[in-house]
């Protein structure tokens, strides 16, 4: 599932290719990937003949602002979404479930071979929240000013389960998922099944500096290909050549050469170096 670095470097490339241009007009190949209004008439009416100002992020959340004040495009990728920026008369992937169309026979496309992204048409006027309830629950972006270390520990001390099982809590850290939490605890020196009310108010302070860095790198490499991710040009991601642990299972540790090993919590694979990272928690790498 795409994280907040493959969500970021979507936004990013969105910014560069689509703003101010008018979506002239769309096709939904799969309904059910609309998820409001649930008309899809109503979808392509409510965001047509309308130009988007700025793509933002929160979270794993995709939200264009259109201009002249005609709501919001919504996305959420899911396991397998994919926004391609693409000339029409390019074949149509099987799974393409949205086009949505530009000038210069431009289109951006919506691709999702699981069936489990979304979009929504948030229409002028009404609460974002109260159409993609998502976005309620989300806790501080990682890089907010809300995201401090105080922030973190309130979030985390005084809770009987696995760091890593909270990491992945998005009312706990926005935007984190099974790649990153396993490299920023990596980072910060500390056991994926750690109990959270273990830490101690350094180790915090490490694991918040971690998620930041590992989240810093992956965007800057241009997110994490593992299956499905794309950029709005077909392009990989790169992070994945250089992650510390994820998906590494048996191959030497980056900093000691110990094997990394992969266990299994709450139905989620953990990466980790057993010598590197200890309920204490006090090495920091660059």
């Amino acid at each position: 599932m795409p994280e907040l670095p493959e969500v970021e470097t979507v936004r990013r490339g969105l910014n560069q290719l689509t703003l101010n241009q008018e979506i002239t007009g769309g096709d939904v190949l799969l309904d059910r990937t609309i998820a409001y209004p649930f008309s899809v008439g109503e979808f392509v009416n409510g965001i047509e003949k309308n130009a988007i100002a700025a793509w933002h992020r929160r979270g794993k959340y995709l939200l264009a602002e259109l201009s002249s004040s005609s709501g919001w495009l919504g996305v959420h990728l899911r396991m397998t979404g994919q926004l391609l920026w693409l000339d029409r008369d390019e074949p149509l992937h099987k799974h393409t479930r949205v086009r949505l169309f530009f000038g210069d026979r431009q289109e951006l496309r919506f691709v999702d071979q699981r069936t489990f992204g979304k979009i929504w048409w948030v229409p002028p006027g009404v609460a974002v929240e109260s159409i993609m309830t998502g976005l309620a629950k989300l806790a501080a972006d990682p890089f907010s000013p809300e995201f401090t270390v105080e922030y973190l520990a309130s979030k985390l001390q005084n809770r009987r389960r696995p760091i890593k099982t909270a990491l992945l809590d998005q009312s706990v850290v926005a935007g984190l998922g099974n790649i990153y939490a396993d490299e920023a605890l990596f980072k910060s020196g500390i056991l994926p099944e750690t109990l959270c009310i273990d830490l101690q108010l350094k180790q915090i302070e490490l694991l918040r500096t971690a998620i930041i860095q590992v989240l810093e790198t992956s965007i800057e490499a241009g997110g994490t290909t593992f299956s499905n991710f794309l950029n709005v040009k077909g392009t990989n991601g790169n992070y994945g050549g250089v992650a510390w642990v994820y998906n590494r299972a048996g191959e030497p540790c980056r900093v000691c050469g110990t094997s990394i090993q992969r266990i299994r919590l709450a139905g989620r694979s953990s990466h980790f170096c057993s010598q590197c990272q200890t309920l204490r928690g006090v090495m920091r790498r660059d």
